[in-house]
């Protein structure tokens, strides 16, 4: 039974629901401040629920022995060490869209209290005061709001302040013409954001390339009387710059909810005119918080139980549709990955996968992650799925993919060249029935199931061969369960692929290799 730890505050919705997939569920949310203690235990779960007070560091990880999945219950995850979890092949997940309403709403009502400023008024109301003259708002009505980052909660806010009348423009790198188009929206450069919006809201996640995209330089170039709105992750602006522009008047307000230092009992911003600032409280309503824990707890029990994985941010998705479908064609690509891992002896320098036939229509993505994943796995023992993909690009090996709709043979083929010290090697497999078959090796049709341990064999395809062998074998004691033969054609090179009862030992393996007409043997194992 997988176990899962919850170490935040959750909703009890989301226990019930580990608990009736099956699961056994630890929760523990005072654990989420004291990470010695979560280092201490973590090596006993196979999944960490989390929320934003627990700081997922590379030693948590690293102690995580069972670790299979970590669950965000919400979208950022700047406290989880994403690079240490991929190397360790952990799958991190979040439930992006599961408070996606609720912070659209709260940054809209940031640009409001800001151009109405609120905050002040309020307390200038209840100190038993009435300063009529002294709270001069704007009116949001046909002015010009700037998103950066226009994805799922950044299109919501476009859609709301479309509904309020205003014209919106967007920056994002990633935001296509045709989905600017259907969301209303004119794309732009970053300058020319800057230059022409009344108010800028934030909506980008914490990156290196975003981290102050707000900088001093930047904010310079906003138009006098603007309002920043900043309900996505602390780092995006520099908070000294805007406490700089709010006392010169060049920024007329600024609604922040997040901060670059967590809790923020100090901050910079801190007692700035009309500043507006609430204590992260974007995903704070009690449907957010309900929907996101009902979210992590599915996501997390569907890739325990069944390998599907929604959400992931360092490994393709896989529906629980899409899951029992791919398990096979997965399986049959790591083998096969692992076959030709087997064959060779050097560094990488590419990895093509092909999908020819009916598999070719299929989710290729996690079938690529798991040939990957076997191609390297005798040079690198503990890679997987999820760490394979990382580990190649960091050892700059070229990996590509593609697909043919129509099969030679075979109604489906899974094929894979590796090119290493400029000499290219391929394997092609295939199922029977849910059975992964080796159907091609180094270019010789040569069909046979895999075994736990198996003997291959190239040789000179002369007469002798394979009783000479066969009496090796014999004498060294070793069963053969199966034997397979191909070849490129007559008198050429040939190959034998045995399956065998046990591992195939050293000396044995040197006397096959010391045969009359071989040319090379591997032992293989799967």
């Amino acid at each position: 039974m997988p176990r899962v730890l919850i170490s935040d505050e959750l909703s009890p919705a989301a226990v019930e629901i580990f608990r009736n997939r099956g699961i056994e569920v630890d929760f523990q949310p005072q654990l989420g401040s004291d990470g010695a203690k979560l280092k201490e235990i973590i090596g006993a779960y196979d999944g960490l629920a989390i929320r934003s007070a627990t700081k997922v560091k590379a030693d948590i990880i690293a102690a995580g022995l069972r670790l299979k999945v970590i669950g965000r219950a919400g979208i950022g995850v700047d406290n989880i060490d994403i690079p240490a979890a991929t190397a360790k092949g952990v799958v991190v997940m979040n439930t992006p869209f599961g408070n996606s309403i609720t912070t659209a709403e709260h940054a809209i009502a940031l640009m409001f209290a800001a151009a109405r400023q609120l905050a002040a008024a309020d307390a200038s109301t209840q100190a038993g005061k009435w300063e009529k003259n002294r709270f001069l708002g704007a009116e949001l009505f046909a002015k010009t709001l700037g998103v950066i980052g226009c994805g799922n909660i950044g299109g919501i806010v476009a859609d709301r302040a479309l509904g309020l009348k205003m014209k919106v423009i967007a920056y994002d790198p990633y935001l296509t013409l045709e989905r600017a188009i259907e969301l209303g929206v004119e794309k732009v450069e970053l300058a020319q954001l800057l230059a022409r919006a009344d108010v800028i809201s934030l909506h980008t996640p914490l990156t290196d390339k975003t981290r102050n995209i707000l900088s001093a330089q930047a904010l310079a170039q906003t138009k006098r009387g603007v309002i920043i709105v900043n309900a996505a992750r602390g780092g995006l602006i520099d908070e000294q710059a805007l406490r700089a522009g709010l006392e010169s008047g060049h920024i007329a307000g600024a609604g922040i909810d997040v901060f670059s230092t967590e809790p923020a009992k100090e901050n910079v911003l801190f007692g700035a005119p009309n500043l507006v600032a609430t204590p992260h409280l974007g995903a704070a309503t009690n449907e957010a918080q309900e929907n996101v824990a009902l979210q992590v707890a599915e996501q997390m029990s569907d890739y325990l139980l069944t390998g599907a994985v929604s959400n992931a941010l360092n490994m393709a998705s896989v529906t629980a549709d899409e899951a029992p479908r791919l398990r096979p064609w997965a399986a049959l690509a790591q083998k096969l990955g692992l076959l030709a891992g087997q064959l060779v002896d050097c560094a990488f320098e590419k990895i093509d996968v092909a999908y020819e036939g009916h598999v070719a229509a299929l989710n290729i993505k996690p079938l690529t992650a798991a040939a990957l994943a076997g191609v390297l796995r005798p040079q690198l023992a503990h890679v997987n799925m999820v760490s394979a993909p990382a580990m190649a690009k960091e050892r700059g090996i070229t990996l590509s993919e593609s697909r043919q709709e129509n099969a030679s043979v075979y109604d489906s083929v899974v094929r894979i060249s590796v090119t290493a010290a400029g000499r290219e090697l391929s394997v092609a497999g295939t199922l029977f029935g849910a059975e992964p078959r080796i159907i091609e090796a180094e270019g010789m049709a040569l069909e046979a199931p895999f075994a736990p341990f198996m003997l291959y064999v190239k040789n000179e395809d002369k007469p002798g061969m394979i009783g000479r062998l066969g009496t090796l074998l014999g004498e060294a004691q070793v069963n053969v369960a199966t034997f397979h033969l191909g070849r490129l054609g007559e008198g050429e090179t040939a190959a034998a692929l045995l399956g065998v009862d046990a591992p195939v030992e050293q000396a044995t393996l040197d006397g096959v290799r010391a045969l009359a007409l071989v040319v090379s043997a591997r032992a293989l194992a799967f």
